[in-house]
């Protein structure tokens, strides 16, 4: 067997490293009350979400998706190291107080890419999450219809995509948080959101690990 490898900097040792975990950026206020990216002050909606109509109340993520992050990120989904799940939650349970929702809800998985990987992210992080926060996981969300992988399209072309993709099976309760791995531009969290809303969800909150950052 290969010795292991941090997969941030290569150095031996853990999956990530102590002093790769101490340097992630994490994100802090001020920040937008709507979809949490960072801004100069406290506001409502940033210069990213205004205009949009968008089904969540509030989303938050614990670190920036920056080059070590995607990495890491990526070797979690593609290679299949499961492991991350409780390292990722743990930055997230010190980073995200936990919410006042009645349950958890994890954005699910493509079929034909959870079948290719045999796992999915952002349901080993939610269960990790649940655990810490003392609160259930449900199996609310289902994939109406297959959807292309959004990491090539535009932010145009990234909500089209999930549009109407995302359907409830059942009743949802009145407040609940969404989890994913990373928010991007908001279109996948939003067509979830938009479906736990149809569902009965009144008010839906988002937890991701890390989150794109474009406003400086």
């Amino acid at each position: 067997m290969l010795p292991q490898r941090c997969l941030a900097c290569s150095r031996p040792g853990a999956q990530v490293c102590e002093t790769c975990t101490a340097a992630l950026r994490p994100i802090r206020v001020p920040s937008c009350r709507r979809c949490g990216a960072p801004t100069a002050w406290p506001v409502q909606r940033c210069a990213e979400c205004a205009g949009r109509r968008l089904a969540f109340a509030s989303a938050r993520a614990a670190v920036e998706y920056d080059g070590s992050v995607r990495r890491i990120v990526a070797a979690w989904k593609e290679r299949g190291l499961r492991r991350l799940a409780a390292w990722a939650a743990q930055i997230v349970v010190e980073s995200i107080p936990s919410p006042a929702a009645e349950c958890l809800v994890c954005v699910p998985a493509d079929p034909d890419r959870r079948l290719r990987r045999g796992h999915h992210a952002a349901e080993q992080l939610a269960r990790e999450l649940a655990d810490a926060w003392g609160l259930s996981l449900e199996p609310l969300l289902v994939r109406a219809r297959g959807s292309p992988r959004q990491r090539e399209l535009t932010r145009v072309d990234r909500r089209r995509n999930v549009a109407s993709a995302f359907a409830c099976r059942r009743r949802v309760p009145a407040q609940v948080t969404l989890v994913d791995d990373v928010y991007t531009t908001g279109a996948t969290a939003n067509a979830a959101a938009s479906a736990l809303r149809k569902g009965g969800a009144r008010r839906v909150e988002v937890v991701t690990f890390a989150r794109t950052i474009r406003i400086r």
